[in-house]
């Protein structure tokens, strides 16, 4: 074999394991339902979309980014009312006439006809189980997010449990969940809220399958409006990818699988 021929073949392989590692990946962003997959598409920062048998659910829907590969929803759950949680003009992009939204009573000046969710309410929206969780800071300081105020949400599909956490620390109501099987969580809240081991430490608690963090960095989204914001002081001093590496080494031993989702592009 010659050098180019050796060279070919060299190329092949590295293309045989790039697209072996898609793959991989690809696969990775679903977990097994009762009739099949359940496919969990990170949108960016802490939107998801799920979707089973054609069934389509939005978390926190938000269009500072191009989301056009979200699909039409189902249902919407909406965790709070700051814009990169409710995003009126995303929410209206991807609603038609039978989506039902369902929000924290703090955003019905911008969503009047919302099904409004107090905390600990279980409803029946959309043909889907949803109870809402309360989401609150137990470490007080700006940004405040009061008791009372916003939710987090346990969705029941295809006879998996999801719990997306919204912005909060791990307070009782989120201690006392059972049987989720595939958790959001944020991470880096500031104020040293929900830090890598505070956020594994919940996790543990909450024992799932499968954990993403999400909502982790808040620089990214302040750099939205200001490019040239310089960045925020994480505790430890950790930089935001050392800090998804301390999250998981936090986990190692638990048997849970961590995923880490691309919620921030470029």
């Amino acid at each position: 074999m010659n050098k180019i021929d050796r060279a070919i073949q060299k190329a092949f392989q590295i293309l045989c394991l790039s697209l072996t590692f898609i793959t991989v990946q690809s696969w990775a962003d679903s977990v097994p339902g009762a009739n099949g997959p359940i496919e969990i598409t990170p949108l960016v920062h802490s939107s998801v979309q799920l979707e089973y048998e054609g069934f389509v659910v939005l978390v926190d829907p938000w269009g500072p980014v191009d989301i056009s590969h979200a699909k039409t929803a189902d249902l919407i759950l909406v965790t709070d009312s700051p814009g990169h949680h409710l995003d009126v003009a995303t929410i209206a992009e991807l609603s038609d006439v039978d989506t039902s939204v369902v929000i924290a009573e703090n955003g019905l000046p911008q969503i009047p006809d919302g099904v409004v969710a107090a905390n600990g309410e279980l409803l029946k929206v959309a043909g889907v189980t949803v109870e809402a969780v309360a989401a609150y800071d137990i470490i007080l300081g700006p940004p405040e997010h009061p008791k009372g105020d916003a939710n987090g949400y346990v969705l029941t599909l295809g006879s998996k449990k999801f719990f997306f956490a919204g912005v909060t620390e791990c307070v009782d109501e989120v201690k006392a969940l059972q049987g989720i099987d595939v958790t959001f969580i944020p991470m880096n809240i500031p104020v040293g809220r929900m830090t890598p081991k505070a956020a594994a430490d919940c996790t543990k608690i909450l024992a799932p399958e499968v954990v993403y963090t999400y909502h982790y960095d808040q620089d990214w989204v302040r750099r939205l409006a200001n490019p040239d914001f310089g960045g925020s002081d994480l505790p430890g001093g950790l930089s935001i990818p050392e800090t998804l590496d301390a999250f998981e080494s936090e986990l190692a031993g638990s048997g849970i699988e961590f995923r880490r989702g691309n919620w921030y592009p470029e």
